[in-house]
This record gives structure tokens, sequence and C-alpha cells, in this order.
């Protein structure tokens, strides 16, 4: 275990000293492009002022035969646009593949100074962070890279989700962490070929009342893994997102299960179609309503102190916590959409 006074020190002589906090960015969405696909890259400039988020992604769903396509189609998409406030995010291939180690050189050598964040998949454990820990160091230092490149895991198999908060404290590169549900469900066994979402058949029955119908409930195969994600990453002080929603002609179940991530505490989702980036921004930003109440609340207790009561409510401490919360994501959200600024009196 390493002893607490070297956790924040360099990993490579010459590397960037390590992040103590996060940057504070607005994150809602994780908006995927294949970087191998010259039409979509074509997208990227107007996505830019779309999205918190663009991820270049080079793992699945990018056949074998254009996987160094889609490398080097992300170095030419980092190079050519101006990303400014929005993130630009890399997800590589898994670290046993055959394109993992040229993913991180070859991106680091030509576009480290731009890219903010790797996400790494099939997390299984702290020495999957450490490993890659030490690589960007190397590489930070070797292509004098001025800021650290931060660390995004999924938790996508068995083994990872055991060894969640070992995974989530493992580096202060740690950025955050999404749900990966397919991966995940091939890795228990479980019976579903949906990506994300519900199950019809995943339900509780009412109690039996006579010879009348029972009312069936459909459950959430979900909330388990994503409570246990947000409670280690809230621990460790890193993001918690939820992952995909694969079924797009669904609208309605993605907002529903975007806003169960966001009520648990996820700060943003995946969207993997144009169509979900309306959906997340929609979610991942306070009701205006709750917004207004949560200002009452610090309106009323400047300093946090105290109990009063608000519309009948009785207010204390933990709810100025609450109501903070709320407000200060409100004013991120503010600050890159006048509509909403508007909508909350910001």
């Amino acid at each position: 275990m390493k002893h607490p006074r070297q956790f924040f020190q360099p990993l490579a002589i010459g590397a960037p000293a390590p992040l103590r906090d996060l940057p504070v960015r607005l994150e809602r969405m994780i908006h995927f492009v294949p970087p191998h696909m010259e039409k979509m890259r074509a997208k990227v400039p107007d996505l830019v002022n779309q999205v918190d988020v663009v991820l270049g992604n080079l793992e699945d769903a990018i056949p074998v035969e254009a996987k160094e396509a889609a490398r080097q189609g992300f170095i030419e998409m980092g190079k050519a646009v101006d990303f400014g406030q929005t993130g630009l995010w890399t997800r590589i291939n898994a670290l046993n593949s055959p394109w993992a180690l040229d993913d991180v050189t070859e991106i680091v050598g030509a576009i480290g100074n731009k890219l903010d964040v790797i996400m790494l998949p099939k997390v299984d454990g702290p020495w999957d962070i450490h490993y890659l820990d030490q690589l960007l160091a190397q590489l930070e230092a070797r292509h004098k890279i001025s800021k650290p490149i931060l660390i995004h895991a999924i938790l996508e198999t068995a083994e990872g989700v055991n060894n969640v908060e070992a995974i989530a404290s493992a580096s202060p590169r740690m950025h955050g962490m999404s749900l990966g549900p397919a991966d995940l469900a091939a890795s228990r066994a479980m019976k579903t070929t949906r990506v994300g979402g519900g199950h019809p058949e995943y339900k509780v029955l009412a109690d039996a009342a006579g010879d009348a119908p029972r009312a069936a409930y459909q459950q959430d195969l979900w909330h388990y893994t994503t409570a246990k994600m947000v409670d280690a990453c809230a621990a460790a002080g890193i993001k918690p997102f939820y992952g995909p929603f694969g079924d797009f002609s669904d609208a309605a179940a993605c907002e529903s299960q975007f806003r169960n991530s966001f009520l648990l505490g996820c700060v943003g989702a995946w969207t993997l179609h144009p169509s979900q980036i309306a959906i997340a921004k929609k979610v991942y930003a306070p009701d205006p309503a709750e917004v207004a109440f949560a200002r009452k609340i610090v309106d009323s207790m400047p300093d946090g102190a105290g109990a009063v009561m608000i519309d009948g409510k009785m207010q204390d401490d933990a709810t100025w916590k609450q109501a903070k919360v709320l407000i200060d994501l409100a004013k991120l959200v503010a600050a890159k959409d006048p509509d909403m600024a508007q909508r909350y009196g910001l």
C-alpha cells in the first residue's frame, strides 16, 4: 500500500503533479463518436456546441479491421477541432487487447495536451488503474504534457463490482466511473440481452386478493450496482455516471432510466445517439422549482446552522447541504445554458 504522503507525487520524473481536486466541469452527457467514420468526424465541430463531452470510441462497436483507423481518426479529430470548454475523451481498448498500448502511446504523443480523460473499459481492480497511471506519467514526461490526463473506469465485470471501492480510490488520476450494463450482464451470466434499462420479467407481484388479477411492477436490474458505484465514487470524491441506454426508439424509458440515476447521485450518462442529448440535458439538470426552494433554504440559513420552517417543512443543516448541491449544479448548468439560467433566475 502506498504511503499517504506519496499519493500525490508524480509517478515519473518530469510528469505534471497529480490534481488534488477534480476540475469543476459540467458533464451531463458523454457523447460517443466512432472516429473511423469520416462523416461522423465531420459533425464534431457542431457537436462541440451541443454536448459537454465528446468521446472518440476505440473499443466496442469498432470493427477489428477499423481499430487503427479509429485511433488515427481520433487523433486527426483532436488536432483539427477547438473543443473550448467541451471535454475531449477517448475510450481505449481493454488492457488485455492487442490495441490498448498503441492507443495510449500514440494518442498521448500526438494530442496529449488536448486530451482530458481516458476511459478504461473492463476494469477488474485497482491494478488496472495502477498500470495505466504509471504509463501515463511516463508518457506525459516524455511528451512534456502540462496537465495530468485523468482516468475514467467502466464498471462492467463482476470482479470490478466486487472491487469498486478500491478502484475508485486507486489513483489521484481517477475522474469517475460509469456503469457498463451489457458486459456486466454477460460477466454475471444475467439472462438479458438489453443494454441498460429494466426488464419486463424482473418484477414483483402485489399480494393476492381473491381471484382478482395481481398487479405486477417491473423492477430495475441495475439499481443495486448503480447505488454501490455512487457510494464508492462519493466516498472517493470522484464522479459516477450511468452508462448507455441501447434502445434509441424508446425515449421515455431512456429518460426514466437517466432520471433514476440522477436521483441516486449520478452526474451524467452516455449518449450514443443524437436523440439522447436533449434527454440528458433535461434530466441531469435540477428542476427550476426545486432550485427555487433550495434558494429559500439557503437564504433563510446563510451559514447552514440552526433550523427553520419553510412552507410548513422543517429545514436544518442536512437539508441546507442538500440545497447547496442543487444550487451549485444549477450554477454550472446556467453558465453553459442561457435559457436555463433564466429559468433558474441566475
